[in-house]
């Protein structure tokens, strides 16, 4: 091919690249608000803020863990 660049597709993909990236960043910091409201007072009372909750959940995960290390293990006699 006659006047063919041979590093043109190469710059070509980088300058693609940057230009995406460009584009995505500015697409993403249009999305940011600055208006956040946070209330951390709330009045209701969640039942996972309790700790017997967390004990129960906490039992359940052990027993899991448990199960599924043993499950691998073979009696081999």
């Amino acid at each position: 091919m006659k006047g063919y660049l041979p590093g043109a597709r190469l710059y070509a993909q980088k300058l693609f690249l940057i230009v995406a990236s460009a584009l995505l960043a500015t697409i993403t910091f249009a999305q940011d608000k600055k208006e956040i409201d946070v209330n951390v007072n709330s009045n209701k009372n969640n039942f996972w803020g309790q700790p017997w909750v967390w004990v129960i959940g906490a039992a359940i995960f052990i027993l899991l863990l448990v199960a599924i290390l043993r499950g691998g293990r073979r009696s081999g006699t």
